[in-house]
């Protein structure tokens, strides 16, 4: 039976999507209801119906789940930064350690009783040290700060989040008050015209110290000194106001030109007992306390007795580096961001941490020139390992890898890749840095055993007692050969036979870019990086990712 558009249909909400949408099924039909818990029984209206699942949104609340609560924050249902404020703590990790362990079978092709479990947070409340508020204007044409919306460049007004610092909603004030009053414009990325594009606030947890960055597009902006008295007043921990410059057309919020206004260019912390000053570009996880638990058990997991060689891919400003370097005999950090880097090689003078080194460079091309390592850590963006990084870990083949990743999907996808080449998944824990949104995070430590000794066989080959035929030889090399290559081209005749309709080159790269695939396939995907970013229909989403899963690719 066929679900009809607009018409409502009684369910009972089963499990979480990735994302954290609920999920159901109606006349044996997948259908995606956002902001519902498992076990809510409620009435749906079906709002698009595709080939292969519908959405729909809650009309009626039936019965409502146990796990359900009333939300604390008043724009739950409109903001997409958090998507767990309707629902106990306690189901939001169970939800966040089924999703790692999912991924981890479905994915990886592991043993899921290898996640040993979660952590969580002590509190789900202004735990984030890092803020960047979008900027824009509302219907009436207000300047306002906030967070947009799912899927939209909608900003949703928020002057209090329950997740951010409160000094960070206090001083986004303060701007936009000083930007109402002097007329400076934010920026429109519609018509390119404009002047502040984003409010970013980074505070120290230890330290208590907080800098403020404005991300601008224009270099000139009136009354700044007004503005630097009126924030110094406010906050007495502000050390530092900042400008970046962005004059980019896409939505990356960070320019390449940071400029001081006034105070110290860098914010200082603690962490992991170690002290560090923090550029605007700097990486630093963004919940403190979680953030110590998470690298101390990546630092267990590494196993270190004080004598071995550790590589840090993906270091940062070396938050990880340092701790393993407090285990180990020597210590080894890489960052492509040239700015991380010199934050790291300053945070290792005045650590006095004399067995660390940093080198700038891309992950997979540092890991290719490292040899005699022990143990390789590395904590690599949303979209994973890249190919190069992961083919250059195969080459070094190091004994222990402990993979910390920030994105389940990814994470399943190189474990897959690692352990199909001579790894071992151990274990993992996985730990919630994110309360109240769909993120978690997730240590593994994989191992690779090389043999302790080798036995010498002389095989003869051709037809007679004794000897291998050659062509069973061809037969198992046809059997083991290589997978095909999966082009965009492929993907897109899959969908136009079997959906009857194309899609653009650009909405592959897209999805392949959420579900953190590489991009190396698509001949064009760094000349559509520089265009503003498509955005495909749900429709066209869910055929991208039935011909993903066709071909193998998720």
């Amino acid at each position: 039976m066929e679900l009809m558009k607009n018409k409502v249909y009684r369910c009972r909400i089963s499990d979480y999507t990735a994302d954290g949408t609920g999920f159901a099924k109606i006349e044996g039909r997948a259908v995606f209801v956002p902001r519902t818990a498992v076990g809510d029984c409620c009435d749906v209206r079906i709002v698009k119906v595709t080939k292969n699942v519908a959405f729909g949104r809650v009309e009626k609340l039936v019965t409502p789940s146990r796990a359900r609560i009333t939300p604390a924050c008043p724009v739950s249902d409109k903001c997409g930064g958090c998507c767990y404020q309707h629902i106990t703590y306690e189901e939001e990790l169970r939800a966040k350690e089924k999703k790692v362990r999912d991924a981890l079978t479905r994915i990886g092709k592991q043993d899921g009783d290898r996640l040993l479990g979660i952590t969580g947070a002590e509190t789900t409340e202004h735990y984030r040290n890092k803020a960047q508020y979008p900027v824009g204007r509302d219907k009436e044409g207000n300047i306002v700060t906030g967070f947009y919306r799912p899927r939209s460049h909608d900003i949703v007004p928020v002057e209090r989040c329950l997740i951010q610092s409160e000094k960070a909603d206090h001083l986004a004030g303060i701007v936009r008050e000083w930007m109402t009053e002097f007329a400076v414009p934010p920026y429109d990325y519609e018509t390119k015209r404009g002047t502040i594009r984003h409010i970013y606030v980074r505070t120290g947890e230890k330290s208590g110290e907080c800098q403020l960055t404005l991300i601008s597009a224009t270099r000139k902006l009136p009354e700044l000194a007004t503005l630097i008295e009126r924030l110094r007043a406010a906050e007495p921990s502000l050390t530092g106001i900042l400008i970046n410059h962005n004059q980019r057309g896409d939505n990356v919020i960070l320019g390449d030109r940071t400029d001081v206004l006034w105070g110290e260019p860098m914010l200082e912390d603690r962490l992991c007992g170690n002290t560090f000053l923090l550029s605007p570009h700097a990486f630093y996880q963004v919940n403190h306390a979680q953030a110590e638990r998470l690298y101390a058990c990546a630092v267990d997991y590494a196993g270190l007795t004080g004598e071995e060689t550790v590589l840090d891919l993906y270091c940062g400003a070396g938050t990880i580096t340092f701790a393993l370097a407090a285990h180990a005999k020597h210590a080894v950090g890489v960052e492509i961001v040239p700015e991380a880097i010199e934050n790291a090689k300053n945070n290792a003078r005045r650590n006095g941490a004399e067995n660390v080194e940093f080198y700038c460079a891309d992950a997979g091309q540092a890991a290719g020139r490292f040899s005699g390592i022990d143990v390789l850590v590395v904590d690599p963006p949303r979209k994973g390992l890249d190919e190069t990084a992961r083919d250059a870990i195969l080459k070094m083949q190091p004994p222990r890898v402990v993979y910390v990743s920030c994105d389940p999907a990814t994470l399943a996808r190189d474990v897959a890749e690692l352990c199909g080449a001579g790894y071992t998944l151990e274990k993992a824990q996985a730990y919630d840095l994110f309360p109240r949104t769909f993120h978690v995070e997730t240590v593994v430590l994989l191992s690779h055993k090389k043999a302790d000794s080798y036995i010498h066989i002389d095989v003869e080959f051709g037809e007679g007692e004794g000897k291998i035929p050659v062509d069973s030889i061809a037969k198992r090399a046809e059997a083991y050969k290589p997978k095909e290559k999966v082009t965009y081209k492929m993907i897109k005749e899959y969908i136009e036979a079997k959906y009857g309709f194309k899609v653009h080159t650009a909405y592959i790269a897209e999805v392949k870019r959420n579900l953190g695939l590489p991009m190396y396939d698509a001949p064009n995907a760094v000349e559509e990086l520089k265009q503003p970013r498509k955005h495909p229909t749900p429709e066209k989403v869910e055929a991208i990712k039935d011909a993903l899963r066709y071909f193998a690719v998720i």
